[in-house]
């Protein structure tokens, strides 16, 4: 007789908890929402979609840049854009990579491909390896989606 009773309220405490449980997700004093629209307030709704309209109708148009006109000099083609490279491209040119690499693309921008003798730190031995390959670099003004990725772009081995 005891079990019993110790059974029924122990379901009563359950069913309590469960009770409460969807009480705190329902929202106290819910009315019905009102759909009707008036006369006046189909005239606001269509002014206003009016006004969007016709602010849309004569919106310049936005010219995004999709592609990087050049693409290819990061990396694809043997010629190497200095300013906007990842600093894993110069790996094509043997002796660059990493160390004359590195102070290529943590010095930048430039406006020449000149310059790069002028990069502070740079040994003689490293102006001859960036002398043998002066042929395979150009420098194009720098885009900001490039740069950010010069010295290192996430990609890991």
């Amino acid at each position: 007789v005891c079990t019993n009773s110790i059974i029924t309220k122990m379901k009563l405490a359950i069913f309590a908890v469960l009770a409460s449980t969807v009480a705190a997700f329902v929202a106290p004093n819910a009315g019905r929402a009102v759909t009707e629209l008036t006369a006046e307030s189909r005239r606001e709704f269509f002014g206003a979609f009016g006004a969007a309209a016709g602010i849309a109708a004569f919106a310049p148009a936005a010219n995004a840049v999709r592609d990087y006109d050049n693409v290819g000099l990061l990396g694809g083609s043997s010629v190497v854009d200095i300013n906007n490279a990842n600093v894993r491209v110069y790996l094509k040119m043997p002796g660059l990579y990493p160390s004359v690499a590195g102070k290529i693309a943590s010095n930048g921008p430039y406006k020449a491909v000149g310059d790069l003798y002028s990069i502070p730190g740079l040994s003689s031995a490293e102006k001859d390896l960036i002398k043998k390959y002066e042929s395979r670099f150009t420098a194009k003004s720098p885009s900001a989606d490039y740069v950010i990725d010069r010295i290192n772009n996430g990609l890991y081995r």
